[in-house]
């Protein structure tokens, strides 16, 4: 049997490879998609102080330190039974909208777009962002570049931080904003809608103006009918800071909606010897393998799953976006998996209208953003929505706040079965008769990195034995021998 490694895969954040298993035709047996790190967050967390936790998580990853900063800081006003007031809870939607924009502009060009405005075969040395700044121009460059700086900039000056806040705290944040900082973000703001406006028609001209393109989405390759997982409001429309969680089914039909406190009774965790990373199921449908369907548990809660788990967008130009995009598609539930792309922009599109709401709010530079706690603290779990799924934190401590037990289920842990089978059907797919190209492979590439995985954020799984691959060399490069434990 022939084996074929993909190692290390591109374009995402964190570490992974792909090992796809030849049989003696030629045809693909089967895939894995594997990852050989461990972090272990959550074992080095127990015994800290539960407030030093925003802090802490924010430097699980350096892309999105936001969004763990962010459900964390939801876990401590559960732990501590307090309740922000009005001010806090918009001050942190409002930098949490600036960060899921500059967030989403940040993957679809600089790490999906090259796979369309470059094309999905061409040579590796081009599929890069130089790539696409070389196909779309330099003004486009400067759009993107301002949009990434402008986020940025407005995230250190509402925390103090470019990078990894330091601003979050049980019962609100730390500082508020001026009226004067109000104004900038609100322009700021408009601008970015203007954005993804830009954004949402240069990918109808660049990818569903292409035939090719729309062939490769809509085909069976890139496709799994698995159930979708989303936050959504009191009306089911997308929210990215505060709601419960939807789960509807192949179909599009409600499985269940549930507060973040109940996330034990609807999701569990199974465990493969070959891999650091966990693959969370559906507990009441149960773990039948990496299948999918209505009988299999596996799940997918991505850019496109928030929308089709919810009933639409809570702003305007979102909306009509989204209507857009199902009717092009055939109406919901799309289960394209490269039609993430698209929803991420629509994603996109809301997350500046919502900016802008929230800049715009009578109360946002108001005085009042915290309440000191002063119940004992016991437990608590924090959700809010990552840019690349459902992100959980959920602490326990004693009476003094000293943790006693951290649980985190981070997006892409969330979509790690979803995007191993994706990875196998593709390879399935593209590969025949031994016949294997750098574009065949990519192409089996692209199929994870719709996903947008992050999995520095997503390695905390321990199940004892890491996979060690050590390679000895002579001086002259010459390879003496290969050292391997606990790889397939």
């Amino acid at each position: 049997m022939q084996r074929i490694s993909i190692d290390p895969i591109t374009r995402l954040e964190g570490h992974g490879k792909i090992d796809i298993f030849l049989n003696d035709e030629g045809d693909v047996a089967n895939a894995y998609f594997q990852i050989p790190e461990l972090r272990g967050f959550e074992q080095f967390c127990v015994g800290r102080q539960a407030e030093d936790m925003p802090n802490l998580t924010d430097r699980i990853c350096g892309v999105c330190p936001e969004a763990h900063h962010m459900a964390s800081t939801k876990a401590l006003d559960a732990l501590f039974h307090v309740d922000p007031p009005p001010t806090a809870k918009k001050l942190r939607e409002l930098m949490y909208s600036i960060f899921y924009a500059t967030d989403h502009t940040t993957h679809f060009y600089a790490l999906g777009a090259p796979d369309f405005i470059v094309g999905p075969e061409a040579p590796a040395a081009e599929r890069n962002i130089l790539g696409v700044i070389q196909k779309v121009g330099m003004d486009v460059a400067g759009k993107v570049l301002k949009m990434r700086r402008d986020g940025h900039s407005l995230i250190m000056m509402m925390t103090g931080w470019r990078v990894q806040p330091n601003w979050g705290l049980p019962g609100g944040v730390s500082r508020g904003i001026t009226e004067e900082q109000r104004r900038e973000i609100e322009a700021r703001g408009r601008e970015a809608i203007d954005f993804a406006l830009f954004s949402l028609q240069a990918f109808r001209d660049i990818v569903l103006g292409n035939k090719g393109y729309v062939d490769v989405i809509l085909s069976d390759t890139y496709t799994h009918h698995t159930y979708s997982m989303g936050m959504v409001d009191a009306d089911n429309k997308v929210n990215f800071y505060d709601g419960k969680i939807r789960v509807v089914d192949p179909d599009g039909k409600e499985f269940v909606t549930y507060e973040p406190h109940q996330y034990l009774d609807v999701v569990a965790e199974h465990v493969e010897p070959w891999s650091y990373l966990k693959f969370p199921y559906l507990k009441k449908v149960g773990w039948k393998g990496f299948v999918d369907g209505k009988e299999s548990g596996v799940y997918k809660c991505t850019p496109l799953s928030r929308l089709n788990a919810s009933d639409g967008m809570a702003t305007p130009k979102a909306q009509a976006a989204y209507e857009e995009m199902y009717k092009t598609l055939g109406g919901k539930p799309v289960h394209q998996t490269l039609a993430t792309h698209w929803a991420r922009l629509v994603e996109l599109l809301y997350a500046t209208e919502r900016w802008v709401e929230l800049a715009t709010d009578p109360e946002i530079a108001g005085p009042e953003y915290r309440v000191l706690p002063t119940a004992t603290p016991d437990e608590g779990v924090g959700i809010v929505e990552a840019p690349r799924g459902t992100l959980t934190h959920h602490y326990k401590s004693d009476a003094r706040g000293i943790l006693t037990e951290v649980n985190l289920i981070v997006g892409t842990t969330n979509n790690y079965a979803p995007i191993a089978m994706s990875v196998k059907k593709a390879a399935q797919g593209l590969i025949h008769k031994g016949q294997v190209t750098e574009g065949k492979l990519n192409m089996v590439e692209m199929a994870f990195r719709a996903y947008d995985p992050c999995f520095g954020c997503a390695t905390h799984s321990l199940p004892g034995k890491m996979p060690l691959e050590v390679r000895i060399r002579r001086p002259d490069g010459e390879l003496i021998e290969v050292l391997t434990q606990n790889i397939g």
